[in-house]
């Protein structure tokens, strides 16, 4: 072929003689025509050759064509170049006169977009039965437009690579159930029992009043963030803070949202170790009685007893694979509230109980412990940071998206956190009033007035109910944190973590937590100031979040409720820490660093 120039030449044999004209390779039906599909007939087949042909083939006029000179196999060049003849060669023997084709035709977009133009390296014989060109795994209909419905419900779920490799969407087998389990273990826990606390500074009426719309509000917002979940254009948000990203950019988000959620899950571990050890402590107490001999452990030695159980249930690998952990922990979290409210209410009120709000000293005092209360109870609302983690264990398709079992989920769960929370804060007030202790809320008061004529078995079920949900909760609340550390070796490393590298960065998490609890036993006297912090990632960001990512209308109903509810809540943050703040300076905290007691 040295020396000559070649051109295109595109010859097509019919199954009967001149049965279609070179006109119809231009026809974008022939890619979608049935004629194309094996169905064990007989038909054609494409071949690609590279056909040298001697200068004269072509004339000069048609070598200026437009068609011809944007070609890439004509460069102009003036060297040999080869070119390919498309020739439609039957499979049953026989010879058929060709039909030839203007060398621009292969430029067709019928053509180069069928999956049949794919050819095989070697010329097959024109006279013997040929071979049949490979089809491609992909099915000739998913590329057609009638597929696009398919395409898309592909797209809708399309992933991240790395996310089969991390402990939140490792699994994506989920369903309802598993939704209302870890649901209902990480939204109520040990901050339910401080809310009749937060009653003594509202009293009943507006106690009553904050704690219902804020039960509303929050339930309003977890919708909310169940729907934004998966985006139109087919991106699921599998963690808060990737939502966030998506919505503000990631230098904003990361500023909004990186110490509220760090927060809210390792410095909740931090709290759940120490309530855990403390309350190990007391079963203990409990259990032996006043005429036990055995020399106890300390509180640090209890702490360290919670962290190795906690350690040792968080080496299973994903989220998925906790969910009957969390199943045991919702169950305990029902099972130690409705036996707190119905043995304070079986018990009868105190003498001398009082219901009204606690007099302040001053007017600015007054209000900040009203501000304070409002944060007792935002912190009891907890688990909105881990919502779209847990819907990212479903799988979802644009028929079966997840947003529906998710929905399911939350609602079940949601009705039992209602059937423990309010009978709790107001059931506990009732009994207890401005007697309330501060300091541990329901779980003290009950030992304190009610330990000495209670049945031991009894009290020691609470106590292990309470342990039981906290190292259920450490695990929920710990995945986030050890995704995180995942996250950043397989993003280097670009392979998935070794188990025994995940059970090492798992262990010393563990104990990091544990180190903190017995720095600073403290912690859990904060919670106004900490519901304060937390108050955005739950009333506040996904109302903003609602409005960018779904841009509803503007001055609608969606419009108005999302910019007045997102705007409130960030105000009442700032109060909320304010009031925080100010109670912790004016009443003091017993700050006893490495001191637990």
């Amino acid at each position: 072929m040295d020396g000559d120039r070649d051109v295109m030449e595109v010859r097509s044999v019919p199954i009967t003689p001149n049965s279609a004209s070179p006109i119809q390779l231009h026809s974008p039906s022939l890619t979608r025509s049935p004629l194309l599909h094996e169905d064990g007939k007989t038909r054609d087949t494409w071949e690609l050759r590279s056909v040298p042909i001697t200068p004269n083939s072509t004339s000069p006029i048609q070598l200026q064509s437009p068609s011809l000179t944007r070609s890439p196999l004509l460069p102009g060049d003036g060297k040999t170049r080869d070119t390919w003849e498309l020739r439609s060669v039957p499979i049953t023997p026989g010879t058929t006169p060709p039909i030839s084709a203007p060398p621009s035709q292969f430029h067709s977009p019928s053509l180069t977009r069928s999956p049949l133009l794919f050819g095989e390296d070697e010329e097959p014989n024109r006279r013997t039965k040929t071979k049949t060109t490979p089809t491609s795994r992909t099915p000739l209909s998913f590329l057609s437009p009638l597929a696009t419905p398919l395409r898309k419900a592909i797209h809708l779920t399309k992933l991240d690579p790395q996310d089969a490799w991390l402990p939140i969407t490792e699994s994506r087998n989920g369903n309802a159930f598993y939704a209302a389990f870890h649901t209902l273990s990480s939204g109520i826990g040990i901050q339910a029992l401080v809310l009749p606390v937060a009653f003594t500074f509202l009293g009943w009426s507006w106690g009553v009043i904050s704690l219902t719309l804020a039960f509303i509000w929050q339930l309003y917002t977890l919708w909310v963030l169940v729907q934004l979940h998966e985006s139109a254009s087919g991106t699921r948000y599998n963690r808060y803070l990737q939502l966030l990203y998506a919505t503000f950019g990631e230098r904003l988000g990361k500023i909004l949202g990186v110490l509220p959620i760090t927060y809210l899950s390792a410095a909740t571990c931090v709290t759940l170790v120490i309530i855990g050890g403390s309350t190990l402590k007391m079963f203990y107490q409990t259990v032996c009685g006043v005429t036990c001999t055995a020399k106890p452990l300390t509180t640090v030695e209890w702490y360290l007893v919670f962290t190795c159980a906690a350690v040792l249930l968080s080496q299973l690998p994903n989220l998925n694979s906790i969910a009957g952990i969390s199943l045991v922990g919702a169950i305990t979290a029902v099972g130690y509230c409705t036996s707190m409210w119905v043995l304070s209410v079986v018990e009868g009120r105190l003498p001398g109980v009082s219901y009204n709000p606690i007099k302040s000293k001053s007017d600015p005092a007054k209000v900040f412990n009203v501000l304070n209360a409002l944060g007792i109870i935002a912190f009891a609302f907890r688990g909105h940071n881990l919502i779209l983690e847990i819907q990212a264990t479903m799988p979802s398709s644009e028929k079966h998206p997840s947003h529906v079992p998710m929905w399911r989920g939350v609602k079940s769960a949601y009705l039992l956190i209602a059937m423990c929370l309010f009978p709790v804060a107001i059931g506990g007030y009732w009994a207890y009033g401005h007697l309330i202790p501060a300091n541990g809320g329901m779980l003290t008061a009950i030992f304190t007035y009610h330990g000495a004529d209670t049945s031991r078995t009894l009290l020691g079920l609470i106590c292990l109910f309470v342990i039981i949900n906290a190292v259920s909760s450490f695990q929920i609340y710990g995945m986030p944190m050890f995704d995180l550390l995942e996250s950043h070796y397989t993003s280097r490393k670009k392979k998935p973590l070794p188990w025994w590298l995940r059970s090492i960065f798992r262990t010393i998490f563990g104990f990091l937590v544990f180190f903190a609890a017995v720095a600073i036993p403290f912690l859990g006297s904060l919670a106004g100031l900490i519901g304060g912090i937390a108050l955005p990632v739950t009333l506040a960001y996904p109302c903003f979040m609602w409005i960018v990512i779904k841009k509803p209308k503007k001055f609608s109903l969606m419009w108005w409720l999302n910019w007045g509810l997102g705007i409130m809540g960030v105000v009442l943050s700032g109060l909320l820490v304010a009031g925080g703040l100010w109670t912790v300076i004016d009443t003091g905290i017993d700050v006893s660093f490495f001191n637990p007691s």
